[in-house]
This record gives C-alpha cells, sequence and structure tokens, in this order.
C-alpha cells in the first residue's frame, strides 16, 4: 500500500523566515508565474492541514469575494478541499470542509497518510511543520525562497529535534528571484 505524502509548501525568506517577528507575510514576492505554479500545484493535493494561526488567517481570506477575483482556480480549491486544523485552543473551525482535529497529532496525519488519495499540504503553519518534522512525517518541502533577508522572524526550521538528510528533487528560479527549492525527507539523525 502507498501511504500519501506531507508535503511541507512555505514561502521564506533567505534567512529561513515564514513570518517577520509581527507575523506579518506581506513580503512575499508574487507575479503571475507563481501564480501559475501555484495553481498547477494545488491540483496535486486534497487535503491541507493548518495550525490554528494560519488557519485563522487563511479562513479570513479565502471565503471573500475579494480572494475570488483575485485567482478564482485557487479560491474554488482553497474553500472545497478538506482542511484539518490542529489547535489546542480553538474550540470551533467553520470554514467549508474544515475539522478540528480531535486526536494526536501524530495519530491524526498517519491516519490521514494511509488513506487513498493524493498529497496532504501543509501550507504555513511554521509550528505545525516543526511538530510533523519531529514526529517524522513530512516527506518533501517546497519552499519558495524569496530574494529578501528579515534579520528577525519566525524562521522556519526553529525547534527542530534532529538533523536531516534532505535530498533536492527539483529546483526553478522564477523571474521575480524567487527560486523554488524542492527537497524529499531523507535519513533522520538525532546523534548531533
Amino acid at each position: 500500500m502507498t501511504m500519501r505524502d506531507v508535503v511541507v509548501s512555505n514561502w521564506v525568506t533567505l534567512d529561513g523566515c515564514y513570518t517577520d517577528p509581527d507575523g506579518e507575510i506581506d513580503w512575499f514576492v508574487w507575479n503571475d508565474e507563481t501564480e501559475q505554479y501555484s495553481r498547477e500545484q494545488i491540483e496535486t493535493i486534497d487535503t491541507i492541514l493548518f495550525g490554528r494561526v494560519t488557519y485563522e488567517l487563511m479562513a479570513d481570506y479565502w471565503p471573500t469575494e475579494a480572494s475570488a477575483e483575485e485567482d478564482p482556480v485557487i479560491t474554488e480549491a482553497m474553500n472545497t478541499l478538506p482542511k484539518v486544523v490542529f489547535s489546542t485552543t480553538l474550540e470551533e473551525v467553520d470554514w467549508a470542509n474544515a475539522r478540528l482535529a480531535d486526536g494526536d497529532i501524530k495519530d491524526e496525519v498517519a491516519q490521514l497518510k494511509a488513506e487513498d488519495g493524493r498529497e496532504i499540504a501543509v501550507f504555513g503553519s511554521g509550528q505545525l511543520v516543526q511538530q510533523l518534522m519531529n514526529l517524522g512525517l513530512v516527506d518533501e518541502y517546497r519552499l519558495f525562497v524569496n530574494p529578501l533577508v528579515l534579520g528577525d522572524g519566525n524562521r522556519m526550521f526553529d525547534n527542530v529535534d534532529e538533523e536531516a538528510d534532505l535530498e533536492l528533487v527539483d529546483s526553478r528560479t522564477f523571474s521575480n528571484g524567487v527560486v523554488l527549492l524542492d527537497y524529499r525527507m531523507g535519513e533522520r539523525r538525532s546523534d548531533r
């Protein structure tokens, strides 16, 4: 039986931040090429995992008329795909096709990976990404490296317990200076 992959797809700065110190992401360098790639990528997934902060950000944006006008393809996918939210503080979620995870994160994700389907994506959700990596549940990272150094912010790989070897499986340079680095997880080592 083939397991579904958990794919982390995040925008980061050259110094590894996924948000600035205030949690803002207004520094993303976006253009038609990166938008087209995002449309193609959304076709490869059928489940999205979120932490609370990213869930609230996304749930405030994607169900709006503004998002539908900006990009109807991605808006449709974001509003219809199943979403699993990991939070210890939320009591309910109300975005279409979202559910609050009610079990242990390792068990929940392992069950999702065992189901038939396409990729399971994680967008944003830096703390969730760190938990998933520490549990050995991330299969691939698609990192959109922006030509920017923040100097301070929330870093993608803070609080990672073990060293991990990654295999570069693809890379792409966009005309706006963003570089996509696509890595598969390799061996994890706890002997540091």
